[in-house]
């Protein structure tokens, strides 16, 4: 990568962290100390836990497409700067309409869609994927850090502390996007980007598209579940909330350990819905494990265990699926509907998981609809086909290529490894999916002959790039 390249990634990658630290750290307390608010129960709980996700499923597009317009650094700092507005709203409560509030006001500020466009836009294509995989694992790493982070600082300067650390650190966020990221507006049009209107429908009727959003909606939702109801059971089997980070660091490392080779066999061997449903199944037997425990640390303790590991595992796979999926120039399209699905799932989970613990026998209630969800989403699994496996080539073309567009389609076509041709003369870009297998260097000086070999030779047709999927 180049400088500026570096300065970008690591900037936004470095907000990225703060910025999912702020909301994850949360989860792990709200049950257990949020209890001790004013008006607190635990069907409020589940509403401070889920209304974050629920106005960031609202905003999440509408921003994303204001950022296209007004500028990926101003929405990050104006939503950073919303975000810190909610956190010190919680800081300074001590209801829980105050916490509600608060959270609600961090969902308005999302900039997620804005953090990714940027990204995408900053980067080279051919330096691109190795971004967007920087931004996967930070995720992981984040949401990791945090769930061992919040019973810490919460334990030691309680939970308005905890909101308090979170304001300083999107401040932190602040600072960064202020002296890191360009302050021009002029990006270049990267299509996978951008969320484009006209082909919604294209998307919506995408039926393996619709079965992954399903699966991210389910897994968000039972992670929203089991945070509502892990932390109180913990305290009933004798572990004191200062103590919750430790079994949760144990988890999080085997899971890292286990996943990472899980995922590489899978796209290695080519059996990603071997392994696909195989996390499925392993989040039924975590559900089932956790509802069958009662006051037996041993199958409780195995039960969070094999929660950890179907969620890295499903995380990790199921953003690769909606690569794969998606047509190759709707990819930005795909992910903003991939992403509101997952912060519904965020609110359903909260909201709904709070108002069936506040019932009686309420744990046993979340278990149970949680194991209905995962049920809905192994048959749902089962009905997958294979995904393609294959990697996204973006070829630069001259602009004098609108003439000859369907020839020169036709004749990549005709190449074995290429299975998806769309060219986008008004772009200068060619987007093509290829077989993995022959994904190589000599395949892409191939196809830029092709193109080359049609139109009249321009400096445009030099540079070409790959990214895996």
């Amino acid at each position: 990568m180049t400088k500026v390249e570096l300065r970008a990634t690591w900037g936004l990658v470095a907000i990225f962290i703060l910025r999912m630290l702020g909301i994850f750290m949360v989860l792990p307390v709200l049950t257990t100390y949020g209890m001790k608010l004013h008006n607190a129960d635990q069907s409020l709980i589940g509403l401070a836990i889920g209304i974050y996700g629920l106005v960031q499923s609202i905003c999440q597009i509408p921003i994303g497409m204001a950022s296209d317009r007004l500028g990926y650094k101003l929405l990050i700092i104006v939503g950073l700067l919303i975000f810190t507005l909610g956190s010190i709203i919680a800081a300074l409560t001590d209801s829980i309409w105050g916490i509600i509030f608060g959270r609600a006001v961090q969902g308005i500020g999302t900039i997620t869609a804005a953090v990714m466009a940027m990204l995408s836009d900053l980067t080279m294509e051919q330096n691109r994927t190795k971004a967007m995989a920087v931004i996967g694992i930070s995720f992981s790493l984040a949401f990791a850090i945090a769930i061992v982070l919040g019973p810490i600082i919460t334990s030691t300067i309680g939970l308005s502390g905890l909101f308090w650390c979170i304001t300083m650190l999107t401040m932190t966020s602040v600072i960064i996007a202020l002296l890191t990221l360009p302050t021009s507006n002029r990006y270049k049009l990267n299509r996978e980007s951008n969320i484009i209107c006209s082909s919604i429908a294209t998307i919506l009727l995408n039926k393996q598209l619709l079965k992954l959003n399903f699966g991210i909606f389910c897994l968000h939702s039972i992670l929203m579940f089991n945070f509502v109801v892990l932390p109180q059971n913990m305290m009933n089997m004798g572990f004191l909330p200062a103590d919750q980070w430790k079994i949760y660091l144990i988890a999080v490392l085997i899971s890292f350990f286990v996943v990472m080779p899980c995922i590489v066999y899978a796209e290695k061997k080519q059996s990603i819905k071997k392994i696909f449903i195989c996390g499925v199944t392993i989040l039924l037997c975590a559900q089932i494990s956790l509802l069958a425990a009662g006051f037996n640390r041993l199958i409780f303790l195995i039960g969070i265990q094999l929660f950890f590991l179907s969620f890295y595992l499903m995380e990790g796979l199921l953003p690769s699926l909606i690569s794969k999926v998606a047509p190759p120039s709707l990819k930005g399209t795909a992910m903003g509907f991939y992403s509101t699905s997952q912060f519904i799932g965020v609110a359903c989970g909260g909201i709904i998981g709070g108002w069936l613990f506040s019932l009686p026998e309420g744990a046993s209630l979340v278990f149970i609809a949680s194991i209905s969800i995962v049920l809905a989403w192994l048959f749902v699994s089962l009905t997958m086909s294979e995904p393609p496996y294959v990697t996204s080539i973006i070829i630069s073309v001259p602009p004098n290529i609108i003439g000859i567009k369907q020839l020169i389609t036709h004749q990549l076509l005709t190449e074995q490894a290429v299975k998806e041709v769309l060219i986008i003369p008004e772009e200068n870009s060619a987007y093509l999916k290829v077989d993995t297998k022959y994904a190589k260097p000599a395949l892409i000086d191939k196809l830029k002959k092709i193109v080359n070999n049609n139109v009249i030779p321009t400096d445009r047709c030099e540079n070409s790039s790959i990214k895996d999927t």
